[in-house]
Parts: structure tokens; C-alpha cells; sequence
């Protein structure tokens, strides 16, 4: 969608400088755009490259796993459901060490690992979404085979066919109208899933590095001026957050271990 917009934007900014004599004007912008563009990915790979090495020595230095022991009460608190050992825990608790530092760049690789992780825990659990090679029509047969008048003679028949969504044996869930086997698009994320996802877009900040990055290129004469707003609106979203996922979550069953 961001594609679209982003496209049709610039039709139509094309478009209405042509109407009005100003494609000059909008070369210029997009040549002078692409120099400001290169020189402001020097300056931030800088910044990345100091952080990014800092994190790298607090890890190993033991200084990150101290910092994920001491913030697992709050990890016990928003994932009370995700097993205390579970590598999830661990890259989570990264993830939100570097958010809050304002490492955007140091965050991201942890939470997608974090998110594997929590994909295998639903494995682990037995959630047909996320094993690998299920047959939807064989895991029916299975567990209609203990119910009154139900047999497991079609999941027999099926037992042998390795389901690939939209592949040529036609193995597709009709009912659902979606494949809720690994990689068929029709996963549903579980609720460790959502409660990170909205932590990491809403995560407190301490230091917003990024910000304080771009203003120094831009020619601010306080770049760090920004630390105090920037402390106040990710904490408002932050608590904002975990009062929306412990509410959406409040009263529901637990699940399966």
C-alpha cells in the first residue's frame, strides 16, 4: 500500500509541475534530494557503527544478559505465558533493552529472531499453523477418530501426502477458505506475538539516537534538546500499550503449554 502512495505522490507531483512550468525546479529538488540522501547515510552509519559496536561489547562483557535478568520480572509480567529459559526470553528482552536505548538498528535483528522464536514455541505447543508439513485433511481424520461416528480412515488415506498449499495434489483447507499450514499464509499470531509487536512500535526511549542523528545533520544547534519530549511520548505509548494487551488478553485461557 505505502508503494502506492509513495507512486502516485510523485505522479502527481510531476504532473502538477509540468502543468505549471516548475519540472526544473523539481530536477533540481530530486538531484539536490539524492546528495542530502548519501550524505545523511554516512553520517547515521556512523552513529550506527558506534552503538552497534557498543551493544556488541556490552553482550559480550555479560553486561546485556545482567540487563535481561534484571528486567525479567516485567518480561514475567507482559509474557506470563512464555516458558522462563525459552531463547524467546532472551531475545525479547534485546530487543527491548536496545528500543529503549533507541538502538533502532540493534533492534531489529533481535526481534525477528524473537519472532522465529515464538513461531517454534507454537510448535512446541502443538499449533497445526506452525508445523511443518501438516496435512490439514490428516489432522481432521485424527481427531475426529475418538468422537462418537468419527473414524480416521479419510486422515489414513491423507496420511501419506505432504500438504503444500496451492500445490497440485489440491490439499486446501475449503471451509476456512485459507491454509492454515506452515507458509500457506493463513497463520493466525499468537498473543505473545501481538503483545510484542505492539511493545516494539510503541517502546519507551531513553536516548533517541536516531533523532538526535538526524538533527545534528540537519544543522540543530541542540540535537540532544529533543531527549525530554522524546522520553514523555514513548512513555505515554508505552503505557498505552500494555494497558490495550493486558486488557485484549484479560479473562482469556491460557495457552497450551
Amino acid at each position: 500500500m505505502l508503494n502506492y502512495l509513495w507512486a502516485a505522490m510523485i505522479a502527481i507531483g510531476i504532473i502538477y509541475a509540468a502543468f505549471t512550468g516548475n519540472l526544473e525546479a523539481i530536477t533540481n529538488a530530486a538531484l539536490d534530494s539524492a546528495g542530502e540522501g548519501i550524505s545523511l547515510c554516512i553520517t547515521t552509519a556512523g552513529v550506527m557503527a558506534l552503538w552497534m559496536g557498543l551493544m556488541e561489547i556490552a553482550q559480550q562483557a555479560g553486561l546485556v544478559a545482567k540487563l535481561t535478568r534484571g528486567i525479567s520480572p516485567v518480561l514475567d509480567f507482559l509474557f506470563p505465558r512464555i516458558p522462563k529459559g525459552h531463547k524467546a526470553r532472551e531475545y525479547i528482552a534485546t530487543n527491548i533493552i536496545a528500543n529503549v536505548l533507541g538502538l533502532g538498528w540493534a533492534c531489529t535483528p533481535a526481534g525477528l529472531k524473537a519472532m522465529e522464536e515464538l513461531a517454534r514455541l507454537e510448535q512446541e505447543r502443538g499449533n497445526p499453523e506452525y508445523l511443518e508439513g501438516v496435512c490439514p485433511a490428516a489432522e481432521g481424520g485424527k481427531r475426529n477418530a475418538g468422537r462418537p461416528g468419527g473414524t480416521a480412515q479419510g486422515g489414513d488415506r491423507n496420511a501419506g501426502n505432504i500438504w503444500k498449499p496451492g500445490g497440485a495434489s489440491g490439499k486446501t483447507d475449503g471451509k476456512r477458505g485459507k491454509s492454515p499450514g506452515a507458509g500457506a499464509g493463513g497463520r493466525t499470531a499468537s498473543r505473545e506475538m501481538c503483545t510484542f509487536l505492539i511493545l516494539n512500535i510503541s517502546s519507551l526511549q531513553l536516548i533517541p539516537v536516531n533523532m538526535i542523528a538526524y538533527r545534528s545533520q540537519y544543522g540543530s544547534t541542540r540535537p540532544a534538546a529533543i531527549i525530554a519530549p522524546s522520553i514523555l511520548a514513548t512513555l505515554v505509548s508505552t503505557v498505552a500499550a500494555v494497558l490495550y494487551c493486558k486488557c485484549k488478553d484479560h479473562g482469556k485461557p491460557m495457552s497450551r503449554a
